[in-house]
C-alpha cells in the first residue's frame, strides 16, 4: 500500500522510501550510561499517545499532511517501550514527489518539541551547528583495519586547526601544512587563475584501493575551515619578532606577555559582551587558537590533556552556522601571541614550566568567561564544551591528569542517535 503512489507515477525516484526513528529516551552517545530521570516516564506512554506523538511530529516535519491535502503514505511502527520507527515514501497521492529537504532540522525540532510537551526526557537542547562532521562508518571501519587510533578526518583536522593558529596569511599557511607532511591540493579560479578559492589535504599513508590520496576540503573537516572564513580570521598579520623566542627568559617573557592579553580579553567579554557580541566572538576564535599552539609547543604531536582541551575549547569557540567575525584589535592581539608561542618550539624542561602553568590557568579562567557567553546566549551545547575545556585547563594547570572522556578515536567514534531522513533504496 504504501508503494501504490510511487508504481502508478510517472518515472518515480529511485530511492523513495524515508526512514525515521522517534526516540523517547534521554539523548547520547551509543555506550553511554545515561541515568533515567524521574522525567523519563516513556514505559508508561500509552499507543494512543504515541500515535498522536507521531502525527504531530510528523505534521510539523512535513510528511504528514491536512486530511484533504493528498499527500504522503506513511506508517509508525511501535516495537520498543521509548520509541517508534516512521516509514514513508515520497511519491504523493497526486503523484508528484516530495523530496523533504532540509528535513533533518525540522526532524530534530519536532523531536524535542514533542519531549517536551509531553515530559518525556530530561531537557537537552537542540542542535547548534557547531560540531565538526563526524567521520562516516566507513572511514572508522577502515582505521580500525588499518591500526590507526585517529581517521584520516581527524588528523588532519587536528594538523590543520594547529598550521591555522600559527598562520598569518594562507601563504603561511600552505607552507606549514607541507612542512608537516601534508599533501596539499589548491582551488583556483576558473576566470583567473593566478587567484586561489579553496584548499583540499591528504595524509600520505591514507589511500584509496587504486593508491589515490583521500583528499578533503576544508569545509569537509570543519564549518569554519573553508579558505575565505580562515582569510577573516588572519586578516593583516601582526608582525613578529624576526628571532623566535627560544632563551629561558624570553619563553618566560611571552607567556607572561600572552597571559595577560588572555586576561584583557576575558574582561572585555565580560564588560562588552552584550553590547557588542562580534568582539566577544572574534576574541574566543582567538584565544581558541592560542590554546591550540599551546598545546602544540608543550605536547608536540602527542595527543595529551592540551590537545583534548583545545579540541574541546574550538568546539565552545566557534561561532554558529560556520559564520566568521572579522578581526578586532583584542583578537589581533591574541591571535598574536598565539603565533609566537608556536614559534617557540617544543618545551622542554622545567625551566618555563611555572610561566606555562600560570598561562593555562589564564586559558582556564577564559573558559569560564566564555560558558557564562555561551550560556547568556542559551548556546546550551558550546556552554558545556566550554565548562569541560576549563576544567581540563585546570587541572592541567595544578599538576594532574585530567579524567576527561577518551578523544574520537577510530574505535570509540559514537554516531548519532538519532536517525532521521534517511532515504533509503526499496528493500534496503
Amino acid at each position: 500500500m504504501l508503494e501504490q503512489p510511487v508504481h502508478a507515477s510517472y518515472r518515480p525516484p529511485t530511492k523513495f522510501v524515508w526512514h525515521g526513528q522517534h526516540a523517547a529516551r534521554a539523548f547520547g552517545q551509543p555506550g553511554d550510561e545515561i541515568p533515567r530521570s524521574p522525567e523519563d516516564r516513556h514505559r508508561s506512554v500509552s499507543d494512543t499517545t504515541w500515535a498522536s506523538m507521531a502525527v504531530q511530529m510528523l505534521t510539523e516535519v512535513g510528511v504528514a499532511t491536512a486530511a484533504n491535502d493528498p499527500g504522503l503514505r506513511w506508517i509508525a511502527m511501535r516495537h520498543a517501550d521509548d520509541h517508534v520507527h516512521i516509514v514513508a515514501t515520497l511519491v504523493r497521492e497526486d503523484g508528484r514527489t516530495d523530496w523533504l529537504r532540509n528535513d533533518y532540522p525540522r526532524c530534530v525540532k519536532a523531536t524535542y518539541e514533542m519531549a517536551r510537551r509531553y515530559n518525556l526526557h530530561r531537557r537537552v537542547p537542540p542542535a547548534d551547528r557547531t560540531a565538526h562532521r563526524r567521520p562516516h562508518p566507513a572511514e572508522v571501519s577502515k582505521a580500525r583495519r588499518a591500526g590507526r587510533s585517529q581517521t584520516p578526518r581527524d588528523e588532519l583536522r587536528r594538523r590543520v586547526r594547529t598550521a591555522v593558529a600559527a598562520a598569518g596569511s594562507q601563504e603561511e599557511f600552505f607552507d606549514r601544512l607541507r612542512k608537516a607532511g601534508i599533501l596539499v591540493r589548491l582551488r583556483h579560479s576558473s576566470t583567473d587563475p593566478r587567484q586561489i578559492t579553496g584548499y583540499a589535504v591528504a595524509l600520505p599513508e591514507a589511500r584509496t584501493a587504486d593508491g589515490n590520496p583521500v583528499y578533503f576540503s576544508g569545509g569537509r573537516l570543519a564549518p569554519d575551515m573553508t579558505l575565505p572564513k580562515l582569510r577573516l580570521r588572519w586578516c593583516t598579520p601582526t608582525p613578529l619578532p624576526t628571532a623566535p623566542p627560544v632563551s629561558r627568559t624570553e619563553r618566560i617573557a611571552t607567556m607572561r606577555q600572552a597571559a595577560k592579553v588572555v586576561a584583557s580579553a576575558a574582561d572585555d567579554i565580560r564588560r562588552d559582551a552584550h553590547a557588542a557580541p562580534r568582539r566577544a566572538q572574534a576574541a574566543a576564535v582567538a584565544a581558541a587558537d592560542l590554546v591550540t599552539s599551546l598545546a602544540a609547543t608543550v605536547e608536540g604531536d602527542h595527543r595529551g590533556p592540551l590537545h583534548r582541551a583545545a579540541e574541546t575549547f574550538d568546539r565552545a569557540a566557534r561561532d554558529l552556522y560556520g559564520r566568521v567575525q572579522k578581526h578586532t584589535g583584542r583578537s589581533q592581539q591574541v591571535r598574536a601571541m598565539s603565533r609566537l608561542v608556536a614559534l617557540m618550539g617544543r618545551i622542554a624542561g622545567d625551566d618555563d614550566a611555572l610561566a606555562v602553568l600560570a598561562l593555562v590557568m589564564d586559558l582556564a579562567l577564559f573558559a569560564d568567561t566564555l560558558e557564562q557567553l555561551r550560556s547568556a546566549q542559551q548556546r546550551l551545547h558550546q556552554a558545556e564544551a566550554a565548562r569541560a575545556a576549563g576544567d581540563v585547563l585546570r587541572l592541567v594547570a595544578g599538576g594532574r591528569q585530567p579524567a576527561v572522556t577518551p578523544p574520537l578515536t577510530a574505535t570509540s567514534t559514537p554516531a548519532p542517535t538519532v536517525g532521521v531522513g534517511r532515504r533509503t533504496a526499496r528493500g534496503r
